[in-house]
C-alpha cells in the first residue's frame, strides 16, 4: 500500500521497496514488513514474504513502548527520573544497588547490563523480585554505559506494577495501545491472540570478525528463539517481547511527534524524544551512546549511521533499534516515522546492523522536510 502525498517524494518510496523486498525475494530473509506514516497516518505498509496482515516479535524496539509507561507516570506526578529504584521496590537495594534510579534504568546505565532473567522467571513476579535480590553490579552506577537488553526493563516493569496497582502489559493496553488506536501493538501477547505471529527464523552464517562481542552472546540466537514457545511470547518481556505490525509502530513514533491523543505530557513527551542524559561512549559501538530516557537520538556527530538511522535522517531524529536489523524512528524535520521489521535473525550481525542502516537511509529520503 501506497498513498501519494505533498510530504513523501515517490521516486525514493520505490527505492526503499524494492531494497527491502529484494533480502526476501533473494532467500536471505523469509519475511520483512515496511511502514512510513506522516501526520498521523499510514502512507506506506507492505509486507513481503508473508500475510500482510502479520505481526511481528519486535525484539529491542520494544523498549520504547515500555519506556512511554514510564513517562506516563513521570507526566502523572507518581515517578520521577530521578526515583530510586529501591523506593519503590525495596528488595532490590541488596549488593549496592540502593542508587539505582530510573534513568539509570531507561538510559542503560544502571550496572547490570548482564543480570539473568528467565522469561517465566520475570511473568512471576514473586520469582521477578526474588532474582532482583541476587543481582550485582559490574560497574558503579551510573559510571560507565552499556546495554541492558532485557534485565533493565525487568525493574522498571515492577516499578510500573507497584505504582499503578496493575499488570504492566494490561496498562500498555489501555493507556497506550488503546488510546492510540493500536489494538494488535501488545506487550504480553496472551495464547489466544497469538495467530498471525510469524515465527522467528534462523537464518544466514556467522562472518569471521563480524561479531559483536559478548552483548550479542547474551542475546543469541538459543535466547531469541525462545520467542517462538507460546508462553514466552505471553510472557511480555519488556525490553525484548512485543508483538506487532510494522504500521502499528509507525503509528505509535506518529504519536510521539504529535500527541495528538493527549496520552502523554507534552513537556515529559519532549523530553523523552529530545533530552540527551546519557553521552558516556558505549562499548559496542565506541560512540557516545545519545540515550534520552528510552530512545536514541541520531545526533549531529556523523555517527547516526552507528546508532540505527539513516544518511538522510536530520539530528533531531529518535528511535530504537532491534536484534535481526528491526528499527524505528521518527524524524521531526520531515514528519515522517519509519519501521522496518523482520523475522530473520541474521547470523552475520554487522550485515543485519548494514541492511538495516541501508534500508533506514532509503526511508529518510522519502520524505521532504516540514519544519
Amino acid at each position: 500500500m501506497f498513498q501519494l502525498t505533498a510530504a513523501v517524494d515517490e521516486a525514493a518510496v520505490g527505492a526503499l521497496v524494492a531494497r527491502s523486498r529484494r533480502d526476501v525475494d533473494q532467500g536471505l530473509l523469509p519475511a520483512c514488513q515496511i511502514a512510513l506514516a506522516h501526520d498521523g497516518r499510514l502512507i506506506l505498509d507492505e509486507t513481503f514474504g508473508a500475510p500482510a496482515d502479520s505481526r511481528f516479535v519486535t525484539f529491542s524496539v520494544t523498549k520504547a513502548f515500555t519506556g512511554s509507561l514510564a513517562w506516563l507516570l513521570i507526566g502523572a506526578g507518581l515517578l520521577e527520573p530521578s526515583t530510586r529504584v529501591a523506593d519503590v521496590v525495596p528488595e532490590f537495594a541488596t549488593n549496592g544497588k540502593a542508587h539505582v534510579t530510573v534513568e539509570h534504568l531507561l538510559t542503560h546505565t544502571a550496572g547490570f547490563p548482564r543480570a539473568p532473567m528467565r522469561p517465566e522467571e520475570g511473568a512471576d513476579r514473586a520469582a521477578r523480585v526474588e532474582r532482583f535480590g541476587s543481582w550485582r553490579l559490574d560497574w558503579p552506577v551510573g559510571s560507565q554505559t552499556e546495554y541492558h537488553a532485557t534485565s533493565a526493563y525487568w525493574v522498571l516493569a515492577e516499578i510500573i506494577d507497584r505504582v499503578t496497582g496493575a499488570d504492566y502489559r494490561e496498562v500498555f493496553a489501555d493507556r497506550i495501545a488503546g488510546p492510540l488506536g493500536l489494538p494488535g501493538l501488545t506487550v504480553g501477547t496472551p495464547l489466544a491472540r497469538q495467530d498471525g505471529v510469524l515465527p522467528v527464523v534462523a537464518v544466514g552464517d556467522a562472518v569471521e570478525g563480524k561479531t559483536l562481542g559478548d552483548h550479542v552472546k547474551e542475546t543469541g540466537e538459543q535466547f531469541l528463539l525462545r520467542f517462538n514457545e507460546p508462553q514466552v511470547l505471553a510472557a511480555g518481556v519488556p525490553g525484548a517481547g512485543a508483538v506487532g505490525r510494522a504500521a502499528d509502530v509507525a503509528l505509535f513514533y506518529q504519536a510521539l511527534l504529535h500527541n495528538r491523543a493527549g496520552v502523554w505530557a507534552d513537556a515529559v513527551l519532549t523530553d523523552a524524544t529530545s533530552n540527551v542524559r546519557n553521552t558516556l561512549v558505549d562499548p559496542l559501538f565506541r560512540v557516545p551512546a545519545n540515550r534520552t530516557l528510552g530512545l536514541v537520538v541520531a545526533g549531529a556527530d556523523d555517527q547516526a549511521v552507528v546508532r540505527g538511522f539513516g544518511r538522510g535522517n536530520s539530528a533531531r531524529a529518535f528511535g530504537a533499534q532491534g536484534v535481526g536489523g528491526q528499527v524505528a524512528w521518527a524524524d521531526p524535520a520531515s514528519g515522517l516515522s519509519f519501521c522496518y521489521l523482520t523475522n530473520g535473525l541474521d547470523a552475520d550481525v554487522v550485515g543485519s546492523f548494514t541492511r538495516s542502516a541501508k534500508v533506514a537511509g532509503l526511508a529518510a529520503r522519502c520524505g521532504r522536510e516540514v519544519a
